[in-house]
């Protein structure tokens, strides 16, 4: 499953970064796909993708989802599986959560409580 994902996340990733798809949400917005999780038959992938350069999110995903047979026919072409897998794109938040945990381990009560540990 993982290395298939590994495969199928390549394959997008190429197809979006050449701008193979004429759309102009996606032509404008440089798009990373940042994880693709296979299920355990190899039917379905839900790919996390992220837009770069503080693109709008959600025109992004609506715009894939419009996308989404065309993107389909290029990762069958370009992964040889047996069945052509169905694409579900949603938002990676991974990035936005470690900002988050980064932030918390930075408050003053985090070091203060790692400054009284060390001098134990």
């Amino acid at each position: 499953m993982l290395r298939v994902g590994e495969q199928v996340r390549h394959a997008l990733s190429e197809v979006l970064s050449r701008g193979d798809v004429h759309d102009e949400a996606l032509s404008s917005t440089p798009i990373s796909v940042t994880e693709v999780r296979m299920s355990p038959d190899l039917r379905h992938a839900t790919v996390f993708v992220k837009p770069l350069l503080g693109g709008d999110e959600e025109a992004i995903l609506t715009a894939l989802k419009r996308n989404v047979r065309y993107l389909r026919g290029e990762v069958s072409r370009r992964v040889n599986m047996k069945y052509s897998a169905s694409l579900k794109f949603r938002a990676d938040e991974s990035f936005d959560e470690g900002g988050h945990i980064d932030s918390l381990l930075r408050t003053a009560k985090v070091a203060r409580d790692l400054e009284g540990r060390e001098e134990d």
